[in-house]
This record gives C-alpha cells, sequence and structure tokens, in this order.
C-alpha cells in the first residue's frame, strides 16, 4: 500500500491516464454537415486536398470570414466560402464563433429588429460581424464594436 506524497502523485498520474483514454470516448460527438464555421486566423489557406502537401488554391486574410463546413476527414475540413468556393482547410484555422457576411447591396443596421426601429449605420456588401442571435428575420450582429440588427435575408453565413 502506498502512503503519503507518493500515494498522492501515484493518484494523480492514474486519474491522468484515465482521462486521457476516455477524454476522446467523452468528447462531443461530431457535428452533422454542413455546418457553420469562422475563420480564426489573419491568415488561412485554403487547399485543393486535405493535406498540407496539397497547393493553395486560396488564402484568405479575413479573419471571422465565415464558411460553411461540407465534409470532414480526420483534422481537415472542405469548407465553401460566400462565392461558391470550395476547398480543404485544418481545423485549427476555423472557429465555432458564429459570423455572417452582408451580401447583396449596402444595406442597414439598425437599433432594434424592426425596420421603423433608429437607423445606426449603412452597411455595405463585404463587411463581417459576429452573431449574436437571430431571430424573427433579423440578426444581432457586431462589427468590431458597432451593434445593431441587420435582416437576416442580407446576411451569409451563421443565420439559418
Amino acid at each position: 500500500m502506498l502512503r503519503g506524497k507518493w500515494a498522492h502523485d501515484f493518484l494523480i498520474a492514474a486519474l491522468a491516464v484515465a482521462v486521457m483514454q476516455v477524454g476522446p470516448a467523452v468528447a462531443s460527438p461530431r457535428k452533422a454537415v454542413p455546418y457553420w464555421a469562422s475563420i480564426s486566423e489573419p491568415e488561412a489557406r485554403m487547399r485543393v486536398g486535405p493535406n498540407l502537401d496539397y497547393p493553395s488554391n486560396w488564402i484568405y486574410r479575413r479573419r471571422d470570414l465565415p464558411v460553411k463546413v461540407v465534409q470532414v476527414l480526420g483534422n481537415w475540413r472542405k469548407i465553401e466560402d460566400s462565392a461558391g468556393t470550395q476547398g480543404w482547410m485544418h481545423v485549427r484555422l476555423l472557429s465555432d464563433a458564429p459570423t455572417a457576411i452582408v451580401m447583396g447591396g449596402v444595406t442597414e443596421m439598425r437599433g432594434k429588429p424592426s425596420d421603423e426601429a433608429r437607423l445606426l449605420y449603412r452597411v455595405e456588401p463585404g463587411v463581417v460581424g459576429r452573431i449574436s442571435d437571430c431571430g424573427s428575420g433579423w440578426c444581432a450582429l457586431n462589427v468590431g464594436g458597432r451593434k445593431g440588427f441587420i435582416r437576416a435575408s442580407s446576411l451569409w453565413g451563421a443565420v439559418q
């Protein structure tokens, strides 16, 4: 029987090994595709295949840009951007943060989710923001600290 500090250290080591062995089985189940993600780095390469040996076909230089994950293969995700371009990106370059990009023409950001609410900003196509809530056809969007509501129909990303 172990006693004192050795017993304590042994117990901690045994627990660590047990957690590592159980970890993957306890981890949350894989998300069903398609699902929304966003680019988490200031620069992210899209590749033509799911491996670093494949060439890059696109370089994204926009953190929080929304993408749709359409296929999962190990640590690689086949993504689609707002233009419909598809390719592979390593999972470490992606985040679960819900984001969206303004599509179409200039749209209005309102103080409340209503066409009658106070106009806060006019937002141009290509503007990217983080979504905190969507409902009744409107999404709460934070664009660099400027917050308001935009019609979901003007956004592409984690609004559905």
